[in-house]
């Protein structure tokens, strides 16, 4: 009787449990929930992700060409995507697809005429050098990217990020970082419908548009683009949302100016991009010396941006982490040979990591910077440093002389570089006071077309670099045409810096598109090996791999006969 009791329970216990699991299952399909118990929530979709991915109205489909025999860093970001295109699918459902291929497959003209294609689209080869543990190297050419398609569009995505200020594991940790941020960036784009407008200010001597025309088609794929020139026209600014005013070098008149400040008290944005000295790397061309002296005074700028919260000031930054330039180093009557000698007027500046903005960029080029301060204590304003320079710097006021041969013949001296993290780039958010406050008279205060306001209607922000070239790409000629060059890429040393993220960065947050850049502040640790741990104790780390599951196995049996002979005995 007591085998038959026991059987008889056994078997309800059973299709309890089995019962317990098919009614899991059938509320599974209507009612979903997950656990994400990493530390950073590694695996927890950003809300704006989130709304994107479950208004999908047609499918998005992600071609990912990051498949086959990698690297192990490789294959810890395709498994961190693959991951990460499951999380959309959970929100997406049957609208999100993806495929991983593997281009090595292909014989090697077909993988020839693939390369040719997806650099076209706009992927990014990079060389990768391996070592068997046979001391074999052998080279391979990977496109760690995809290609996302929506509705007949396609957008190329980069995974991979390349910061020269970080180690491979670093940038490794970065480039899964970003995954959420790129896919559901790339997305957004594809979606995009109606577009914001922007101007970009003209008409004070600013940058020619040769030298922002990277920067201006990229910002045409999100917004409507708009070279503007104001010329005293009162309603010049008012369908625009931002303005960016890049390097201005002619005096901007105090009606111009005007404009631009009740534009800022009615709620609008600026990206002010300005020098605060004359120096020009062009003016060394014919001569090997020039004078530095005060710009942003000279353009009329100083007090306006003064009153809204910074003080470029008319000074150039010296920093020993800087780009290089070419000199010509040959006898008189030969042929020129250039060689590259660091120019610590061109300062790599470092982006914080305390804001969206700049979080995972890298290193951003400048091209005789000044310093920049923030003033008053109101309240009113926040006050965010984005860009600093590095740890050696040294400032020299203007009037300076700017001479080659301090390239040539001197060895920056390290004990003449005695400041640190110098403010170059500031994110000014709040109301804001008027320049023109209890300055002007009753007629046009009181004048209805004017609509003159004293402090901004509603909090706005701006953002002020002291380096208008910044947003400036590098040129090229090809057959008599202009061609531009990716906006951060340094034709002289080959390096691409981080100026097109920032300027892109920097224009989404001022437009509001804070939802995507908050995707992008997400932190990721990557518990990596020490890889010289790894190689000394290479056998022992295998055979723990292999044997610690089944001794695991086995102590659980033991544990589990154990239970179930004690069990067997408190029933008889």
């Amino acid at each position: 009787m007591e085998k038959n009791t026991l059987k008889r329970q056994n078997l309800i216990e059973l299709i309890i449990l089995l019962m317990i699991i098919v009614v899991a299952n059938v509320m599974g399909t209507y009612w979903f929930t997950r656990w994400d118990m990493t530390d950073e929530h590694r695996y927890t979709l950003n809300e704006t992700t989130k709304d994107i991915l479950s208004n999908l109205d047609d499918v998005v489909f992600v071609k990912i060409y990051l498949d086959g025999e990698m690297p192990a860093g490789f294959q810890r970001l395709r498994k961190a995507l693959h991951d990460m295109l499951d999380e959309f699918r959970i929100y997406g459902g049957d609208n999100v697809q993806y495929k991983f291929v593997n281009l090595n497959s292909y014989d090697e003209k077909r993988r020839k005429d693939i390369y040719n294609q997806l650099y076209k689209q706009g992927l990014d080869p990079i060389t990768v050098y391996e070592k068997s543990s046979a001391g074999v190297k052998s080279e391979k050419i990977l496109f760690p990217g995809a290609i996302m398609s929506f509705k007949n569009k396609d957008f190329p995505i980069n995974f991979l990020e390349q910061a020269l200020n970080k180690t491979p594991d670093e940038n490794l940790n970065a480039s899964v970082q970003d995954l959420e941020y790129k896919l559901i960036n790339a997305l957004y784009k594809l979606r995009l419908e109606k577009k914001k407008s922007i101007a970009v200010i003209q008409g004070h001597r600013e940058l020619e548009v040769d030298y922002l025309r990277d920067i201006l088609e990229s910002l045409s794929n999100d917004y409507k683009i708009t070279l503007l020139t104001i010329n005293h026209q009162l309603k010049a600014l008012k369908d625009y949302e931002a303005i960016i005013i890049p390097a201005p070098r002619s005096k901007i008149d105090k009606f111009d100016k005007f404009i631009i400040d009740q534009y800022i008290m009615k709620g609008g944005k600026v990206l002010w991009l300005v020098d605060g000295t004359n120096a020009d790397l062009d003016s060394l061309a014919d001569k090997n010396m020039f004078l530095a002296m005060d710009m942003v005074g000279h353009i009329n700028l100083s007090r306006m941006l003064f009153q809204y919260g910074v003080r470029i000031n008319p000074d150039l930054i010296q920093d020993l982490q800087c780009s290089a330039i070419p000199i010509n180093t040959s006898i008189a009557g030969t042929d020129p040979k250039f060689d590259l000698f660091p120019w610590v007027y061109e300062p790599l500046m470092i982006p914080s990591n305390k804001s969206v903005i700049t979080k995972n960029i890298n290193l951003v080029q400048g091209n005789f910077t000044s310093s920049i301060d923030t003033v008053g204590d109101d309240g009113l304003v926040k006050k965010t440093i984005l860009l600093t320079t590095s740890k050696y710097t040294r400032l020299l006021n203007v009037p300076v002389q700017v001479s080659i041969s301090a390239a040539l013949n001197k060895r920056p001296d390290a004990n003449m570089f005695l400041l640190s993290y110098v403010p170059t780039a500031v994110l000014l958010e709040g109301s804001f006071k008027s320049l023109y406050a209890h300055r002007i008279p009753p007629e046009i205060e009181q004048n209805k077309e004017i609509a003159f306001q004293e402090k901004s209607v509603r909090p706005t922000k701006m953002i002020v670099v002291a380096d208008g070239d910044v947003i400036k790409n590098q040129i090229h000629h090809v057959k008599g045409q202009v061609v531009p060059y990716p906006l951060g890429y340094d034709k002289y040393t080959g390096q691409s810096y981080g100026n097109k993220d920032f300027i892109l960065n920097a224009v989404n947050y001022l437009m509001d598109d804070v939802g995507l850049l908050s995707v992008r502040a997400k932190d990721i640790k990557l518990r990596l090996l020490d890889k010289t741990i790894v190689a000394k104790n290479r056998s022992l780390i295998q055979w723990i791999n292999l044997l610690s599951p089944i001794i695991l196995l086995l102590l659980l049996g033991i544990f589990y006969m154990f239970i179930t002979r004690k069990k067997y005995k408190v029933r008889n």
